[in-house]
């Protein structure tokens, strides 16, 4: 039966969507009641990662042309679609560690053992983010296309390096070192970029409305990884996990990958500093 045959035996809806093949997606291992819900929310999350990785991706093309608005109307998209993805935490704050565990073993039964830090959209949009690191390929050499997506992704200019490359053609003085970087490597903060994030905040407005959704993106991708910290407290606590390191113990320090670092740092010299502190005595 072709796509057209098919077609004819649903709903335009049920065409449009797929849910005929949506539906189907979900097969459970175990015999918990709350695997579907397991299933179901973080196949949620896959989705909301490709579709971040696709806004992302519009908006470096938009700020490669200099088209400011489209770039930023893509990235307030992305700033909307956190939330939800955000909100899928909640969706599975019932789970303890006897849920969670007898799910683990059937999952590890019937397909080997994982974690959430292999899937590939994920790290798309880390990689987008900035926040480069090459350790993390050799978990995708089963799947060759996307290890070359990903590898594709590692080598290529992120959403912030095409930002401060379309600020430094926009008249701001940002280092040529900085331009010239490895997109491979994680970015370092630099103290010249902070001060053009300043000084932007004082004489661009749009440029500060891109700074501030980007800020808006940082904090709510943050939250997320808080979130999902949390969750592995309440589930997991500090078992042996990711790599052989303790599950809690190696997520913390993740907390502190933030990205585009200095729209955060600029902030302690944006504005006029009142010549006392108010909480301080006279």
């Amino acid at each position: 039966m072709n796509e057209t045959e098919q077609n004819t035996n649903q709903t335009p809806y049920s065409a449009w969507l797929q849910t005929e093949i949506l539906h189907t997606l979900q097969q459970t291992v175990s015999d918990h009641p709350g695997e579907y819900a397991f299933l179901i929310n973080v196949q949620v999350q896959e989705l909301y990662w490709a579709l971040i990785v696709k806004e992302m991706q519009a908006a470096q093309a938009c700020l490669r042309e200099d088209n400011l608005a489209e770039a930023h109307e893509a990235l307030l998209r992305v700033v909307d679609h956190h939330e939800p993805l955000n909100a899928t935490w909640r969706s599975l704050s019932w789970i303890t560690p006897s849920d969670l565990m007898p799910i683990l073993a059937a999952v590890g039964a019937r397909h080997g053992r994982d974690t959430a830090l292999q899937g590939w959209t994920y790290r798309h949009m880390v990689y987008l983010f900035g926040i480069k690191q090459e350790q993390h390929l050799e978990h995708f050499e089963p799947q060759p296309h996307r290890f070359e997506q990903l590898q594709k992704a590692l080598n290529e200019p992120s959403l912030y390096d095409d930002v401060l490359a379309f600020l430094s053609r926009r008249g701001f003085k940002i280092p040529a070192e900085v331009l010239r970087r490895d997109p491979s490597k994680t970015y370092a903060p630099d103290p010249e970029v902070e001060k053009v994030w300043a000084a932007a905040y004082e004489t661009d407005p749009p440029v500060k409305m891109l700074g501030e959704t980007m800020a808006d993106i940082a904090e709510e991708f943050t939250t997320w990884k808080y979130r999902h910290l949390m969750a592995t407290r309440r589930t997991i606590g500090n078992r042996s996990a990711y790599f052989g390191t303790p599950a809690v113990s190696w997520l913390l320090p993740t907390l502190e990958e933030i990205p585009f670092p200095e729209l955060f740092s600029a902030r302690t010299f944006i504005g006029d500093q009142p010549p006392v502190c108010p909480h301080m005595k006279s």
